[in-house]
């Protein structure tokens, strides 16, 4: 056999030349004919047992970080640092909740390829469940979400491929998980989900009165609240997603806001977003949607809803985490659920709008804060905290997370975490 590979004859070279045609052809083909799509099935015996465990649908992402050291140029490169972090809305909330004491089971997409490798090899080093929930499809890219920020750790420009995420993400496939979302405490998704998919869960966990979170991602997929609004328990959007939202409910261009002028005195810059905001609030919450933290960056959060809101479908059915019950030591008494409340405002007799602010922070990167924000918030509910202390969690989490240079920190300090929430709580304010 050796000699036979070493010195082949004119028919042996014939054969390997049109096996290596054939081979280029296959890869032709495979590029340019449309692909069959994948037999999805799930692995039911690889699958934890169903229970209280929150379900988390949406994007897994490979972010690639481009920080420049001096200010970036249009037209040329200029020199810097390039990293690869584990990404996506969904994914970080998730490695957010793990991280804080409450495993989620995670339902997304990647590619057969580098970038899924390496986010799957990152997700067991985390020590979360890989075996369901994660479809892996062979000839698909992963997504991967390219941003390049300036000197300060603001987003500078950035790409975005996550055809996948709606490609795969299909209601087929979701339904294939409807004994885990009917049975689970909380649902969170994020826009990357196509309409068909997002309105597929929304109607899973209508059936069985499960609470739904929605985060909207970006300004431009913030509108897929439209179809599933009254769906929605909860939603977490900055000031210009919460506008888009108010405007894809209504007649566009309805709601506007512009941003407030360099303002140092921060009881000014809150009265002022309140003003500007609140009309968008109030008008989500009469289209069916309970409850609204809308993230202030520096300003901290404002946390709208109605007057007796209760997120959690059962809460005491939760498992409560050693971190969730050090936290819950330490906050024990330190909540605004009795505060006695004024509602003067017009318009505004059946919510009540709170102000957290955030606590100072040395700030490294700001990509992963608001998904922070929500993972500390959702891990918190979980863990038998109730709104007010668990938004002020997560503005303790969220500082962490502008402080490191990853999405999410390697690890979290409860004490540090209990201490930063009592501060928040202890500022706050009711707004109207």
């Amino acid at each position: 056999a050796r000699n036979f590979i070493s010195t082949p004859s004119a028919v042996t070279m014939t054969d390997a030349a049109a096996s290596s045609s054939r081979r280029r052809m296959e890869a032709v083909r495979r590029h340019l004919l449309p692909r069959p799509p994948p037999v999805l099935s799930l692995n039911q015996l690889s699958a934890p047992e169903a229970g209280q465990i929150p379900v988390i649908i949406g994007g897994m992402v490979l972010d690639i970080h481009a920080k420049p050291s001096v200010p970036p140029h249009p037209g040329t490169t200029v020199p810097g640092m390039v990293k690869y972090i584990g990404g996506g809305v969904a994914r970080n909330i998730a490695e957010c909740m793990a991280k804080l004491g409450t495993q989620p089971l995670m339902i997304s997409v990647i590619g057969d390829d580098m970038a899924g490798d390496f986010l799957l090899k990152y997700w067991r080093l985390a020590g979360l469940c890989t075996d369901v929930g994660i479809l892996q499809v062979p000839d698909v890219t992963t997504p991967v979400v390219s941003n390049v920020f300036d000197g300060n750790g603001e987003l500078f420009a950035g790409v975005a491929s996550v055809q996948a995420v709606e490609t795969f993400l299909t209601p087929s496939w979701i339904y294939q998980f409807y004994r885990r979302i009917s049975t689970a405490p909380l649902l969170m998704l994020d826009a990357n989900l196509s309409p068909e998919s997002l309105q597929a869960a929304c109607k899973i966990a209508y059936e069985s009165g499960v609470p739904v979170l929605f985060e909207p991602v970006s300004v431009v997929k913030s509108s897929r609240i439209a179809p599933i609004a009254e769906h929605i328990t909860c939603t977490s959007p900055n000031e210009i997603e919460l506008i888009a939202m108010a405007n894809a409910l209504s007649t566009p261009g309805k709601y506007n806001f512009v941003k407030l002028e360099q303002c140092n005195n921060k009881a000014e810059s809150v009265d002022y977003l309140f003003e500007m905001l609140s009309p968008a609030m109030f008008f989500l919450l009469e289209k069916g949607i309970k409850l609204l933290l809308v993230t202030l960056g520096s300003n901290g959060v404002f946390i709208c809803c109605r007057e007796h809101v209760n997120f959690m479908k059962d809460q005491k059915s939760c498992k409560v985490t050693p971190f969730s019950t050090r936290l819950l030591e330490k906050l024990e008494g330190c909540s605004l659920s009795s505060m006695p409340v004024n509602l003067s405002r017009e318009g505004s007799s059946r919510t009540r709008v709170f102000h957290l602010p955030a606590t100072s922070a040395s700030v490294a990167s700001l990509t992963g804060a608001g998904d922070c924000l929500v993972g500390g918030f959702l891990s918190s509910l979980c863990g038998g905290l109730d709104i007010m202390q668990s938004v002020a969690v997560g503005i303790a989490v969220a500082k962490a997370s502008v402080e490191s240079e990853a999405n999410i920190p390697a690890n979290f300090s409860a004490a540090s975490i209990a201490g930063l929430s009592h501060e928040s709580l202890s500022a706050s304010l009711f707004c109207g």
